[in-house]
């Protein structure tokens, strides 16, 4: 397949302007993707354009991440309902810092045939004064041109409006594709289907300014097999390719939560796993739905990729604590994060110190035993367990030792009845 064959059946391509195919077949290209610096990680929904721009990178081409450092303190307001919160020059460039990580991990900025690269349009749009940008960029527009774009009509409508800063969004997108085509020979702009707009005044400008010709694709806005905006996670959050935001076992989960309507489109857009391949998970998918082998390797490969090996093997020992897993090798904050959604209670440290407490009273205390007449007797049955080791003596204390970094004590119920004792100084 030529690259947008290749696009085209991973499901990238919601729509382009009319010479997009042939030039993808025929030529080596500088393309580029804004991402918005409003936030200090990117989230998983931008795996859409990342990984579109690192498929097409193998296929030859020369991606660019435009870091919206200039953008990002004015704010899009394509799909949004109200305006955004401007953020000072700093904000933005901590962001940039940490967003541009995220970019390295997806983008190969070392290959000598055609790095990516990474710009910030700050250091074009901070430098134009406002009477240079109205007579080069602003008379090209009419404002009956701008009002008839998506996504200012949708804010016009609404009561509070749309503010002259964020009106002015598109103008200042379309400049920046001006100047990455003067710039860096860039001749196509890519972005969410919401974009379109934005990224067709970048065509008509360079049409209008330069009497040349550029390019636009836009991907399709993915939604999941319910039809909620894909990216959230089931507590309704956005999961963060950041760790200190989505840690990698939550990660992990995420894509091991996949509908089974879902998973064979998030293999194609989020994997390097060939047709041959997806097509083998397709017949697994469908033989032995129950035992999830597509949305483990989903999973697996998007965790690795974005965290590492190391993290892919901790997720996986991770969710084989909740079905008895051994606790060894992990961590105050892993077990956090797995036990985050079972019952749990609090217990002061001086209960646990000295001779301890009675492992009978802490069942009875934690609610999984209704009395120690049915504590003991559920031990003697072999239905307890402390850290995922089963209860034998109902004699024990639980002593400061027995608890997980002086923080937390498992008790299980049977096979799947968790409570969480949560350790307090």
């Amino acid at each position: 397949m030529n690259a947008i064959e290749e696009l085209r059946w991973r499901g990238f391509v919601y729509d382009h302007t009319e010479s997009v195919p042939e030039l993808l077949a025929k030529e080596k290209v500088t393309l580029y993707n804004g991402f918005d610096p409003t936030g200090d990680s990117l989230h998983i929904g931008h795996l859409v354009p990342m990984m579109a721009m690192a498929r097409l990178q193998q296929f030859g081409h020369t991606p660019i991440a435009l870091a919206g450092g200039g953008t990002g303190m004015v704010g899009d307001p394509s799909g949004r309902s109200s305006e955004r919160n401007l953020l000072s020059l700093d904000e933005v460039q901590a962001n940039l810092v940490r967003i541009q990580k995220q970019l390295s991990g997806i983008l190969d900025f070392e290959v000598k045939s055609n790095p990516a690269q990474i710009v910030n349009n700050a250091h074009w749009l901070t430098e134009v004064s406002l009477m240079e940008f109205l007579r080069d960029i602003g008379k090209h527009f009419t404002v009956n041109y701008m009002m008839a774009k998506d996504s200012v009509k949708s804010r016009l409508a609404r009561e509070d409006g749309i503010s002259y800063t964020e009106f002015s969004y598109m103008l200042l997108q379309a400049y920046d594709f001006m100047y990455l085509y003067e710039n860096h020979n860039c001749v196509l702009q890519m972005g969410g289907s919401d974009q379109w707009g934005n990224i067709l005044s970048g065509v008509e400008l360079i049409r209008r300014a330069k009497g040349q010709k550029a390019h636009a694709l836009v991907f399709p806005l993915i939604t999941q097999a319910d039809g909620t905006k894909f990216g959230k996670t089931s507590a309704g959050t956005n999961a963060w390719l950041a760790s200190d935001r989505t840690s990698p076992y939550r990660f992990y989960q995420f894509w091991l939560n996949t509908d089974d309507g879902d998973v064979l489109n998030y293999l194609r857009y989020f994997t390097w796993l060939n047709r041959q391949e997806i097509a083998e998970y397709e017949d697994k998918l469908y033989s032995a739905p129950e035992r999830r082998e597509a949305q483990r390797r989903l999973a697996q490969e998007v965790t690795r990729m974005i965290h590492g090996e190391t993290a892919v093997h901790k997720a996986e020992k991770a969710a084989k604590v909740l079905f008895g897993g051994d606790l060894d090798g992990l961590e105050a904050a892993d077990i956090r994060d797995i036990f985050a959604d079972v019952p749990s209670s609090k217990l002061a440290k001086t209960a646990l110190e000295g001779e301890g407490l009675s492992v009978v009273n802490l069942l009875v205390d934690s609610g999984l035993a209704s009395s120690k007449g049915d504590a003991r007797r559920s031990i003697k049955g072999g239905g307890l367990y402390l850290n995922n080791e089963r209860i034998t003596d109902a004699g024990q204390a639980v002593t400061l030792n027995q608890s997980i970094d002086g923080q937390f004590i498992i008790l299980r119920k049977g096979r799947k009845k968790y409570h969480l004792v949560q350790v307090q100084q």
